[in-house]
């Protein structure tokens, strides 16, 4: 007699083996009940013959529907024109120019120069701006061609989490025009540098406003110094407080739950940012605090800046350790994937790299405010890795657009879950006479 084994998260609290339902359950149940799967019959369970939707199955010919799709072989989908394509180019795409932005900056960062460094941070830097121009030119399309993913985008619950990506990757991009920019033209520049982060305060990223302005106030004089410092130290406390409290959620989901879907957990490394980032502008900007303060500020200018300095640098070590405590644990928490078939491309690789140009340029800060060779030593060889991981996330990812893993339908961050149906939302709007 076979007896029903109840889901975990279907017990009642208090019983032995309930744990909480998690969006995963959810999406199973929503994806079971919409492609209707024949009952198994040599199970007797009401298990799909077939498995999954979206995994490789089976044809009568013994050949896979995977290999049906490249080989052309299977109507419709092989028939996808390239211009189809862009109703699934999503908002993740600008964490391609976050992170290539990042590894701009880090080069700009590494202490340990040689000829031909420079060229190569200008070679990202420049990149940078030819792919968020492509990115802003392919979303573009999108809202143009299919209008109704627009109002679609900003309620997926997972593919809006994606959009302060374009705002952000346009914040590395200034943030690189004032590394690699202001030293080699002229005035112009700079005092176009200096007005921008007035005019894009009130939606630029918090996290990255501080080390922005530590970069500014290396070059600009007193006065204007001054009031990019306290603005970039003010915004910069209010993003790491925000993130302190996502912290907490995101520690509680850790404890009380099971790590992220292979395909998501790269986005654990997100946690290394805030930190890391709060670290490069508190230890930057209080390098720079000497020249930005005026002789008279709070009655000896030299002697806030002597003390602003030594509680700035210290306050930076104590957050360098969670940078570190959070970079490991998302670390570990991908050993189970290492040699699995299941972690399959996603846009959300490219967490690898953005979030850890945090730590590097956080590890080049502590190494260079209490002038430990070691720790800056350190900092490049991971910055140096970093380059590679870079190389290697842009590699994987046009392997993905070859093989239909990514700008495909029910493939990328806009497929349907968690209850949200593109075509459900549609039908809503029709019904309600939106346009």
């Amino acid at each position: 007699m076979q007896t029903l084994s109840v889901p975990r998260h279907l017990l009642q609290p208090g019983q032995d083996g309930y744990r909480t339902p998690t969006i995963e359950d959810i999406e199973r149940h929503v994806g079971a009940s919409r492609h209707r799967f024949p009952r198994n019959p040599a199970s007797g369970s009401d298990a799909p013959m077939f498995g999954r939707a979206e995994e490789q199955t089976t044809n009568s010919s013994g050949r896979s529907e995977e290999n049906d799709v490249e080989n052309g072989r299977t109507g419709l989908e092989a028939r996808m024109r390239f211009m189809q394509r862009i109703e699934h180019f999503t908002w993740s795409w600008f964490t391609m120019t976050m992170a290539t932005g990042g590894i701009a900056n880090v080069i700009h960062n590494i202490p340990f120069r040689f000829h031909g460094l420079y060229a190569i941070g200008c070679i990202f830097f420049l990149l940078n701006i030819i792919l968020f121009v492509f990115n802003i030119v392919m979303i573009s399309s999108r809202f143009i061609m299919f209008p109704a993913t627009f109002r679609a985008s900003f309620l997926h619950p997972t593919e809006s989490l994606f959009i302060p990506a374009a705002v952000i990757s346009f914040g590395t991009i200034l943030l690189n025009i004032s590394q690699y920019g202001v030293d080699k033209t002229g005035d112009w520049l700079n005092e176009t540098v200096v007005m921008t982060p007035v005019w894009i305060f009130p939606a630029y990223p918090l996290l990255i406003i501080g080390p922005h302005a530590a970069a500014l106030t290396s070059t600009l004089p007193q006065p204007q110094a001054l009031d990019i410092l306290i603005g970039g130290f003010t915004i910069q406390g209010i993003g790491f407080m925000v993130s302190l409290m996502i912290y907490s959620a995101f520690i509680y989901r850790l404890m009380t739950q099971k790590l992220p879907k292979e395909a998501m957990r790269p986005g654990m490394f997100v946690s290394v940012g805030p930190a890391g980032f709060t670290v490069s502008a508190i230890v930057g900007l209080a390098a720079n605090v000497e020249r930005a303060l005026p002789e008279d500020f709070m009655g000896d200018g030299r002697q806030s800046a002597f003390v602003l300095r030594i509680i700035g640098n210290w306050v930076g070590l104590w957050l360098w350790g969670l940078v570190l405590w959070f970079f490991f644990v998302s670390v570990f928490a991908h050993w189970s994937c290492v040699g699995r078939d299941r972690f399959h491309f996603a846009m959300t690789w490219y967490s690898f790299v953005f979030p850890n140009t945090a730590l590097v340029t956080a590890t080049l800060s502590i190494g260079k405010a209490f002038g430990s060779r070691p720790i800056q030593i350190i900092g490049t060889v991971v910055g140096a890795n970093l380059v590679g991981v870079w190389v290697f996330v842009f590699v994987m990812m046009i392997r993905a657009v070859k093989l239909k893993h990514i700008l495909w339908p029910q493939r990328g961050e806009d497929k349907d879950e968690g209850g949200f149906s593109r075509e459900v939302e549609m039908g809503k709007r029709r019904r309600g006479g939106t346009i």
